[in-house]
């Protein structure tokens, strides 16, 4: 780590004008690139008091090893020298922004003979025009598609096109009228280029006066009475007018816009952009960028605006840029987007009216972008291996947790009480580790003592395990290991290919592999309960916490108070994935349960009698309550049943005492035996857990 003051430049060597700045490391490279109104006061600020820095750019500073600048003339030199270098160096300490995908365009190849229009993605190349982006490659095939029949528009590749000029025969657009055919002659090359030029006119929102244009040519021929050109030119417009609706309009005026929207954290930031031509969105893309360098709004929109217009010119740059907060200064910037336009640019935050409501829409789609970035985080490996260093340093634990398992409770009422236990594995789940419990040693609702007996039997389960493969010999008072079953097996038994103990058969065991961490679902009872438990068994290597749902905190056993992880913390976010999916796993069981035991009746013990004639039954008679009531004759007469099948069923009826009828409390309706209406399900589940 370097100290800043080792390469401060002498007072008086920096000059006190535009220019762009360096900051190198000892290696030589680029790791920071900025600019300045005035060098002499920006890089004063870099070496005062490093404790008076903002935390990344003390990093910086430290990282470095050398500072060198650039004079320029103007701010806007400055603003493109900067966006030059760092595309050229890309310093680690610079806002990127980095696509979320590769976009793809609409493309008409007007630098070649015969323009082309096509699907493009990638860098752009010069002397193609571009329209876009999209966000599906075929939205934009759906476009021509619809287009190519007013603007016959050649879109095969060099290799048919020569093809068909070699033979001397189209293709099949040039066959159904969806090419003008210039590879075999049947128009000229001026002609078919004034072609894909109208095509971009109209694609760039120039569209009111063709469409009214084609009108007034309908009107005359249908004057003329040439109504097959009338109907011609009748269907044409309507396939313009169905291409015009796939883009929305957003703005009555026939603006065009680019408006920019900015969400971001203290770590992270997501940019979205709607490109609007014509008052019709034409395009959206979006990019996200780490903060590794303290920065604003609005400096957060001046490197998007470099990022979107550095390599751009002409109509490219629309003549209206929406922003919601502007670079600091502003007049270099909107300079400089002036220059590369070569007219008047505007830049502004809108105030009122659509174009404030239209920012507001792009301003969610930001919010949005930056949620899914960081559900993605989930699955990324560096962050899962934080949140497992956070969660260990947080318990005080010798290692990190690489396998966790989390237990919850679920029942109804105190009816159908079962229990989940989840298992995720370095951050990830492992859904085939899942098991579910059903609550047998007591009756009723208790969570600490259901707690406690899942833990035990879970535990339990793996001490047996390690009995049958001969890793675990002793009793916890330090007696001999009883055989399982009778019988106790060798150790050195064939292990699965990631590892995991098999049983003889090949079989993976169950609960054989122990967790680092157990987590329950609940306060301080509940992590007492389950540390009782792994006591009694003799189990100390095994950390126990809790997580409870109304503050969020981290109880552990014999703590009279929890532990409170920050709430940005990563640690924190996999304690709540792996609470949240055990109560989903348990109340999914319970919810199944509690609707077999619902739709349960006598007729499933009868001895022989299968779903077929079951469903028969209940469909001749209409309900279990009037099967009950009927005879043993009356019950003959449903096809398929003999005699001795309606004796065995009227016993079976007689056997089984009609339970008193139940009440739906929401509604007052007596719930008939023959089945429950939704209604009673549904008022139910507003009292489970």
């Amino acid at each position: 780590m370097a100290d800043p003051s080792s390469y401060r430049p002498k007072p008086g060597q920096i000059p006190d004008s535009p220019g762009v700045y360096k900051f190198r490391d000892e290696h030589g490279r680029v790791i920071y690139v900025g600019k300045a109104k005035s060098l002499r006061q920006r890089l004063a600020n870099y070496f005062q008091d490093l404790a008076g820095l903002h935390p990344r750019t003390r990093t910086m500073v430290t990282t470095a090893a050398s500072v060198e600048w650039t004079v320029v003339t103007t701010e806007v030199e400055a603003l493109q020298l900067e966006y030059s270098w760092i595309k050229e160096f890309d310093p680690r300490f610079n806002v990127k922004y980095r696509d979320d995908k590769s976009y793809p365009y609409l493309a008409v190849t007007l630098n070649e003979e015969f323009p082309r229009v096509q699907v493009m993605r990638g860098a752009k190349k010069k002397g193609v025009r571009y329209f876009g982006p999209y966000a599906h490659a075929w939205a934009i095939r759906e476009t021509v598609d619809l287009m190519l029949r007013v603007f016959p528009v050649r879109t095969c590749s060099a290799g048919v096109f020569k093809r068909s000029a070699q033979i001397g025969r189209p293709c099949l657009l040039g066959y159904i009228g969806k090419c003008s055919a210039p590879c075999v002659g049947r128009i000229s090359a001026e002609e078919h280029r004034e072609l894909a030029e109208e095509f971009c006119d109209f694609m760039a929102g120039r569209t009111g006066a063709y469409l009214r244009r084609l009108e007034r040519r309908m009107q005359e021929a249908a004057e003329e009475m040439e109504y097959e050109r009338a109907a011609r030119l009748r269907d044409d417009i309507g396939a313009l007018k169905r291409a015009m609706e796939k883009s929305a309009v957003v703005l009555a005026d026939a603006t065009d816009a680019d408006l920019i929207a900015v969400a971001e954290d203290e770590l992270e930031a997501a940019v979205q952009i709607f490109h609007v031509r014509g008052g019709r969105v034409r395009g959206q893309r979006g990019w996200v960028t780490d903060k590794v360098e303290a920065v604003t709004t609005g400096g957060l929109v001046e490197h998007a605006l470099q990022q979107l217009y550095g390599e751009e010119r002409g109509d490219a740059v629309p003549k209206e840029v929406l922003v919601p907060a502007l670079p600091e200064p502003v007049e270099p910037v909107a300079q400089w987007l002036s220059q590369r336009r070569g007219s008047q640019v505007s830049l502004r935050i809108p105030q009122r009216g659509d174009k404030k409501d239209l920012m507001a829409t792009v301003g969610r789609n930001a919010q949005q972008a930056l949620a899914l970035h960081k559900t993605k985080r989930a699955s990324d490996l560096t962050t899962r291996s934080r949140a497992l260093e956070e969660i260990a340093e947080a318990l005080g634990l010798d290692s990190v947790p690489l396998r966790i398992e989390c237990f919850d409770i679920s029942h109804l009422q105190g009816e159908d009480v079962v229990a989940s236990m989840v298992v995720f594995e370095d951050g990830l789940v492992r859904k085939s580790e899942y098991r579910r419990f059903q609550i047998k040693g007591f009756e009723g609702q208790d969570d600490v003592r259901s707690m406690h007996e899942v833990i035990g039997r879970r535990f339990k389960r793996y001490l047996q395990e390690k009995q049958k493969s001969g890793e675990w010999t002793e009793e916890p008072d330090g007696g001999t290991a009883a055989p399982v079953d009778g019988v106790l097996t060798a150790a050195g038994e064939p292990d699965r290919a990631d590892g995991r103990p098999v049983d003889d058969d090949g079989r993976p065991k169950r609960f054989a592999y122990p967790p680092q961490l157990v987590v329950v679902d609940g306060g301080a009872p509940q992590v007492a309960a389950a540390r009782r438990a792994l006591d009694e068994l003799g189990i100390d290597d095994v950390a126990v916490c809790g997580l409870a749902k109304r503050l969020e905190e981290v109880w552990l056993p014999a703590e009279d108070d929890p532990v409170v992880l920050p709430r940005s913390s990563e640690g924190l976010y996999l304690l709540q994935r792996v609470r949240d999916e055990a109560h989903r796993f348990a109340i999914t069981y319970q919810r199944n349960k509690r609707s077999k035991r619902l739709k349960s009746s006598p007729l499933d013990a009868v001895p022989g009698l299968g779903d077929t004639r079951r469903q028969a039954l209940l469909k001749h008679f209409g309900s279990l309550k009037k099967l009950r009531a009927a005879t043993v004759d009356e019950i003959c007469e449903v096809p398929g049943v003999g005699r001795k099948t309606a004796e065995t069923v009227a016993a079976a009826l007689a056997a089984a005492a009609p339970s008193a009828p139940a009440v739906n409390t929401a509604t007052g309706e007596i719930i008939e035996d023959d089945g429950a209406p939704p209604a009673a399900l549904s008022a139910e589940r507003g009292q489970e857990r």
